[in-house]
């Protein structure tokens, strides 16, 4: 989210219509709060531009990015699917009550235990990743004489212009069945000869934090060419083509991410060119959805000055609470919440408290006059925060709050010294 469109009021941040600082007060620091009418939002915003371009379709949270089974309920609600990775993912999905037969569950090295959970669980769809999955899937059907729903992730030779830690569709990739080799091909054969699996269809995705709307037109135009070509092998037609996600956002002012209606438009122009009939589309949007809607609250405490070089302004959390900027490089924004009507005045590095040089937030973030107790907010942490924050040094996870109509909701309690020896066992 850019700077000039927060919400501020007698010199505070607002959130969802709540004053931020006083949600800190509330709750403390580090503290991550949703906005949850803007993921509301950005669902609503998907499915028109399906609707508009008259493409049948299903919106696939790609749960990853945040899993807690508040934001499972949210989903619920707004008749969304959901993607797992994980049997603890799944796990989560069912405790809050989300309906199995909207699940879908992906992952390279799903163990036995988690595809028989899910069988159990009679989820919607089980994305096959690899030959040995086939062989596993097959082991738990048959002792649980069960049936299942599967796609197949492909990897079709795409590569998305990104971080090469987040491509995922070009050939040499650790996911999914290679097109260009035949491996697609073999695997549809073994699965369509399989009685207990029903081939709903084709899968690929091809990175994330995507920008462009190239990469994804010419995954339509290749996710055609492979359903022809497996109509032709095999007389079979997917019911479902899966786009996959990666829909970039805007992290900073230097970030310029395509919308809902110009990415959704672009590929159903091009799914269109076929003479085949167009299969369900699906995509698993989990950034896009989440990401903007995410702020994390930190107070500032001690200032590090060195003379001909930036100041180190630090806050009570860090790379435990949000790896990225350790991990990618990634790039935030801050704002100070208690001083929105003040100028910047100087530029510093927003360090965080671990001990760990590289525990850097934000590189070289302007920021007004500062002083310890003022509360940090930084932008856009909805997505892979949570989901990847950790105890190191023996820190609590931060708690999470809804924020929604003005009102807020802890839906995850701050961990505590207690929590983080919980499982420990005397030697």
């Amino acid at each position: 989210m850019i700077r000039n469109e927060l919400t501020s009021k007698n010199g505070h941040l607002i959130i969802g219509g709540v004053d931020s600082v006083d949600l800190a007060k509330k709750y403390g620091t580090p503290l991550y709060v949703f906005d949850i009418e803007m993921i509301r939002s950005q669902i609503r915003k998907f499915k028109a531009a399906f609707e508009e371009n008259d493409l049948n379709y299903q919106i696939s949270y790609a749960s990853k990015a945040f899993a807690v089974k508040a934001i499972y309920q949210v989903m619920k609600q707004e008749n969304a699917h959901i993607d797992v990775v994980s049997g603890g993912e799944l796990f989560t999905a069912l405790e809050a009550g989300f309906p199995s037969d909207k699940i879908s569950f992906h992952g390279n090295n799903k163990s036995y235990a988690e595809l028989e959970m899910a069988v159990k669980n009679h989820i919607g769809v089980i994305i096959l990743d690899n030959f040995h999955e086939i062989e596993l899937l097959s082991d738990v059907l048959q002792s649980n004489n069960a049936s299942v729903n599967v796609m197949l992730r492909l990897t079709p030779g795409i590569s998305a212009h990104t971080h090469k830690y987040d491509q995922t569709g070009q050939t040499d990739s650790k996911f999914g069945f290679d097109v260009e080799s035949g491996q697609a091909s073999q695997a549809a054969k073994a699965v369509l000869n399989n009685k207990q699996m029903n081939l709903l269809g084709i899968h690929a995705h091809i990175g994330s934090q995507i920008f462009g709307t190239e990469g994804f037109i010419m995954l339509a135009k290749k996710m055609m060419e492979i359903a022809k070509q497996l109509k032709e092998e095999f007389n079979y037609w997917p019911q479902v083509i899966n786009l996959g996600g990666g829909f970039g956002i805007s992290y900073n002012q230097d970030d310029d991410p395509i919308s809902a209606s110009e990415f959704i438009s672009k590929i159903a122009a091009e799914l269109k060119k076929s003479d085949e009939n167009v299969p369900e589309i699906w995509i698993e949007p989990g950034r896009s959805i989440v990401g903007a809607s995410g702020y994390t609250l930190y107070t500032i405490g001690s200032r590090k000055d060195v003379p001909q070089h930036l100041p180190y302004v630090s806050v009570d959390g860090g790379m435990g609470d949000n790896i990225r900027p350790a991990l990618y490089q990634a790039k935030y924004e801050a704002v100070v919440a208690n001083k929105m009507d003040e100028k910047d005045v100087e530029t510093a590095h927003i360090a965080g408290k671990y001990c760990e040089s590289g525990d850097i937030l934000i590189d070289k973030q302007a920021l007004p006059k500062t002083k310890p107790g003022d509360i940090l907010a930084i932008l856009d942490t909805g997505a892979y925060g949570y989901s990847m924050a950790m105890n190191y040094n023996r820190n609590p996870r931060p708690a999470v709050v809804f924020v929604e109509n003005g009102q807020s909701k802890l839906v995850v309690k701050r961990e505590t010294y207690q929590d983080l020896i919980s499982l420990d066992c005397d030697y």
